[in-house]
């Protein structure tokens, strides 16, 4: 049966958490494509609204949005995920997998869109609210011209 690594990352506070899912937990995962918005209960996170991004087989290659179905293919590439060129127009072929999670992939990796209303409130949240509305000075008297 399936056994993945869900790494989840929030944008918004800067920090990611490490998930993994067995046996009936993983069922939900299996089949789904890169960029579709699941419910964050999967992973522990009830109320939230996760989306897909990608993630990697048990042999390390990257999955890769434009290459359809769950099989691991040899493209040619010239950038993008699976490839960095060094070179302006250099083109490399590349053995990448699918952009559907099946039972060879070992890790997936999330982020969050949604939160539920009401969320706790982080230290970045804060700080920002803070920064947007400072807080009421207290009254100084005038100065006194000097003369």
């Amino acid at each position: 049966m399936a056994k993945f690594k869900v790494i989840v990352s929030d944008a918004e506070t800067g920090t990611s958490k490490v998930v993994e899912l067995q046996e009936a937990r993983a069922a939900p995962l299996v089949s789904k494509k890169i960029g579709e918005v699941i419910d964050g209960a999967i992973v522990d996170m009830p109320g939230h609204k996760v989306q897909l991004m990608g993630g990697s087989d048990k042999d390390g290659f990257p999955m890769r949005p434009s290459v359809h179905g769950g099989v691991r293919r040899r493209i040619v590439l010239s950038g993008g995920v699976g490839f960095n060129p060094t070179d302006d127009g250099m083109r490399r072929r590349k053995t990448v997998r699918g952009n559907i999670v099946t039972e060879e992939i070992v890790q997936v990796n999330l982020k969050v869109v949604e939160k539920p209303k009401g969320a706790k409130e982080t230290k970045k949240t804060k700080e920002k609210k803070e920064e947007k509305s400072p807080a009421p000075k207290e009254s100084e008297p005038p100065a006194q011209p000097t003369a």
